[in-house]
């Protein structure tokens, strides 16, 4: 009786790594065709944060807060000092993007106010390297603007009596809002 022939191993593991290619390549031409996720907001930061605190769970998207009445219309990016938030507002007012933030010691004043200078990265006064930062104001002789840790980390609290204008916000928060914030945009804040 014959024996039938072996496959070599080569054989077999370039048939079986072909088949895995076909097999990832149908579940991603499904997995595009499919519903897609929203970004989630996230939650709301403490002031009181250290390194050894839990994750808060992140609401869901249909929890994100309304855009303020009287915070202007158009194009435009909303500051609650209150809230401690902000929405990205597009030219159909339309929320883009809300998050929260930790602002700095010093706050503007509500009103309206217009994107200046951009800087893609730096050192905080904190000492912390930050990125994305987009100034819009003055404030007691400080400027006033967004950014985020490099490292994606809350602030450290500011030392008694230092007089600090960064709004820190959270990495993936900050990317959004450099794209957004392009020089001339309308930064409203409102209490």
């Amino acid at each position: 009786m014959p024996v039938p022939a072996r496959l070599p191993s080569w054989a077999w593991v370039t048939g079986l790594t072909a088949g895995a290619l076909v097999v990832v390549t149908a579940l991603a031409v499904q997995a595009e065709q499919g519903p897609h996720p929203t970004a989630a907001v996230q939650a709301r930061p403490s002031a009181s944060a250290t390194a050894d605190a839990k994750p808060t769970p992140k609401p869901s998207a249909s929890a994100t807060p309304a855009v303020p009445d009287g915070s202007g219309t158009g194009r435009r990016i909303v500051y609650a000092l209150g809230d401690k938030r902000v929405w990205l507002v597009d030219a159909s007012d339309a929320t883009r993007r809300s998050f929260t933030v930790w602002p700095g010691t010093v706050s503007p004043d509500p009103g309206s106010y217009t994107v200046g200078t951009r800087t893609e990265a730096t050192t905080g006064s904190d000492g912390v390297e930050v990125e994305h930062i987009v100034y819009f104001a003055l404030a007691d002789g400080i400027s006033v603007g967004f950014s985020n840790a490099v490292d994606g980390s809350s602030p450290p609290p500011p030392a008694s009596g230092v007089k600090t204008g960064g709004i820190r916000v959270h990495k993936a928060d900050g990317e959004a809002l450099w794209a957004f914030a392009t020089a001339g945009t309308t930064v409203s804040v409102i209490e």
